[in-house]
């Protein structure tokens, strides 16, 4: 064993230290390697540099700085001025880690002779070990040790009984693990055969015409519009977010981007339509209680037709801003006929935060506390406040919502 140790509890445990067991560094940053490795984490990057930033601070001595802000810093790039209070960020992402630790170890990591936890309450990782010299067999292997003063029948009664509880616990352990918020929220979408398909708009962009070198005063003939060439950054990070949470949950899907959409692809099948307040998608929602109005100077969200105090006053003509108002709509539509699900921030940043909401459990767990019971049969708005901040959006916070 290397001279290097590293304790299996965390401080807040020291009086159990003794009683645990302890392992090499090199023996740890192998068995982090294979968690990181694995089919859990390697569809999160934000997971994988989240649980190696705690390992290694553990590792090198330094869990004391291991607190919600240090690692918003350090792992999320906040800014310095990042105050936790305001962006749950951390706390989302670590309840992520926790879950992929024990789906990991619960599968494919079953018979690692180390076990990485990072328990509730802190940000400091446990390193355990799994003694199975002292387990008790189970009952097959009791069945096969006395199997010579058993019948055949006895022994195969025995077995089927035994595979009767696996498959009891195997369809148990399925169950609970497909009724979390974010299977709900989509449950309504995904029923039936059709697939789904996964929209983003083109963003009008104006582009000079004239020739470069011309010294004249700019006009407004100097410049062309162009409908359908770009898409946003922020509706793009969107979709990518949303196609990998469809790829995880074996959901097939087809991508189609501005006008490759028509109104028949939306009322033959589910959508998800994602994009800017002023993207083509605006048509479809502007029946909706909430509507995100960008007709006027100040971008505003109006609630059945009256501007609220959830507005943008000061928007720069560069859209960036130290926050942003996104609205998320599951509905029925009654023109469509086909369930659409509608994530649009007033800017980039608002529209990135919506995806993180509907594609993250823990958020959608927050977000829906007040729901109520039966949410997910019902239509649902959210309407959404994000910081930004150094250019990222925090984790959105639901400031209404709207159940029908």
């Amino acid at each position: 064993m290397s001279e290097e140790q590293s304790p299996g509890l965390s401080p807040a445990h020291g009086s159990e230290l003794d009683h645990q067991p302890r392992f090499s560094a090199e023996a740890i940053r192998e068995e982090l390697n294979r968690v990181l490795a694995s089919h859990e984490f390697r569809s999160s990057k934000r997971s994988q540099e989240f649980l190696r930033f705690v390992v290694d601070n553990t590792l090198s001595g330094n869990s004391a700085i291991l607190k919600e802000r240090t690692i918003g810093i350090e792992v999320f790039g906040r800014s310095t001025s990042y105050d936790p209070s305001d962006d749950a960020t951390v706390r989302v992402k670590a309840g992520e880690v926790r879950k992929r630790l024990g789906l990991y170890y619960a599968g494919q990591g079953a018979a690692d002779s180390i076990r990485i936890e990072m328990p509730g309450g802190t940000y400091i990782p446990e390193f355990k070990g799994t003694d199975r010299a002292d387990a008790a067999p189970p009952p097959l292997a009791i069945a096969s040790l006395s199997s010579g003063t058993r019948t055949r029948t006895q022994w195969l009664a025995g077995l089927a009984v035994a595979l009767v509880a696996v498959a009891a616990l195997v369809t148990y352990g399925r169950s609970r693990a497909h009724d979390t918020p974010l299977d709900r929220f989509w449950a309504p979408v995904f029923k039936g055969n059709a697939s789904l398909s996964l929209c983003a708009a083109y963003v009008p962009v104006y582009t000079p015409v004239r020739e470069p070198t011309s010294q004249q005063p700019l006009r407004a003939d100097d410049f062309i519009l162009l409908n359908d060439q770009f898409v946003g950054g922020g509706d793009l990070v969107a979709v990518s977010r949303l196609a990998s949470m469809l790829t995880r949950m074996d959901r097939a899907y087809r991508l189609r981007i501005g006008s490759d959409v028509s109104f028949h692809d939306l009322s033959s099948a589910p959508a998800i339509l994602v994009g800017y307040s002023y993207t083509r998608w605006k048509e479809i929602s502007s029946q909706l209680r909430f509507f995100i109005d960008t007709s006027k100077k100040t971008a505003v969200i109006t609630d059945n037709g009256v501007p609220t105090e959830w507005a943008l006053p000061n928007l720069p003509a560069d859209r960036r801003t130290n926050e942003d108002y996104a609205i998320v709509s599951r509905v029925f539509h009654p023109d469509t006929h086909a369930m659409l699900v509608e994530i649009a921030g007033v800017t980039q940043y608002g529209t990135e935060a919506a995806a993180d909401l509907v594609s993250s459990s823990d958020l959608l767990a927050e977000a829906l506390k007040g729901a109520p019971a039966d949410w997910q049969s019902k239509n649902l708005q959210l309407v959404l406040h994000v910081k930004v901040i150094s250019g990222a959006p925090t984790s959105p916070r639901v400031v209404a919502s709207h159940f029908w």
